[in-house]
């Protein structure tokens, strides 16, 4: 596998090959793009893109912007974002927050291989909407001591090294790495109770703090 600093400095080829990994919920994945693609194509909005983490979120009321279009689905990885990721780019968004990855790592993809999809990801977009501003954020922490958590999960090894190489990413396609991990962390280094309800999802009180810190860094 090329490395990512390899795979960064390549020039962008629309013809790269995107790989068919299964997400963790093929069913929803499925109705989720059906319902995207059934949708009015609206250009310069601000979008979140990711996994459950991001469909969890009420965007539109938590950024007091009704226009904020949520692409999140939850199970998916990053090959799905890149099998989906035209209905992104041709909305053209004036801003692009992404957060994948942790699903990945459940499945045991390799740290190289989520950031190199990554580097294909915002290529892709930077490609095809050159204008939009790209906004990266680190990969959460996960609790493996709270109830019904997830137990394939439980790799917060994997979280911290993943998002070394996408802070290296964010710095060779000169975008934005916004690290929201630290915000979440116990005593323990691990999510905060307080922040979720089984130690992987954040809960309303997560919300406000990542949007929070969103505004606070002028990112929002």
């Amino acid at each position: 596998m090329m490395s990512v600093v390899a795979l960064a400095q390549q020039p962008f080829a629309t013809n790269q090959r995107i790989f068919d990994t299964i997400p963790f919920i093929p069913d929803h994945n499925k109705e989720r793009v059906a319902i995207f693609e059934k949708e009015p194509v609206v250009t310069g909005k601000i979008i979140f893109l990711g996994n459950s983490i991001t469909e969890m979120g009420n965007w539109a009321a938590l950024t007091g912007d009704k226009s904020v279009i949520n692409r999140g689905i939850g199970g998916d990885i990053t090959y799905g974002v890149l099998k989906r990721l035209n209905d992104v780019i041709k909305r053209k968004p004036s801003k692009l927050f992404i957060l994948i990855g942790i699903n990945d790592i459940g499945k045991d993809i390799p740290d190289e291989a989520i950031a190199n999809n990554y580097v294909t990801i915002i290529k892709r977009v930077q490609a095809g909407s050159p204008d939009t501003k790209i906004f990266m954020q680190s990969i959460l922490p996960v609790n493996p001591g709270v109830p019904n958590f997830p137990q394939h999960y439980a790799k917060q090894d994997h979280v911290v090294h993943t998002n070394q190489l996408l802070r290296e990413v964010a710095r060779l396609t000169r975008i934005q790495f916004i690290n929201i991990f630290p915000l979440f962390l116990d005593d323990q280094q691990y999510l905060d109770k307080k922040y979720t309800f089984d130690g992987l999802h954040l809960n309303p009180n997560g919300y406000e703090v990542w949007v929070n810190y969103l505004k606070e860094t002028g990112s929002l």
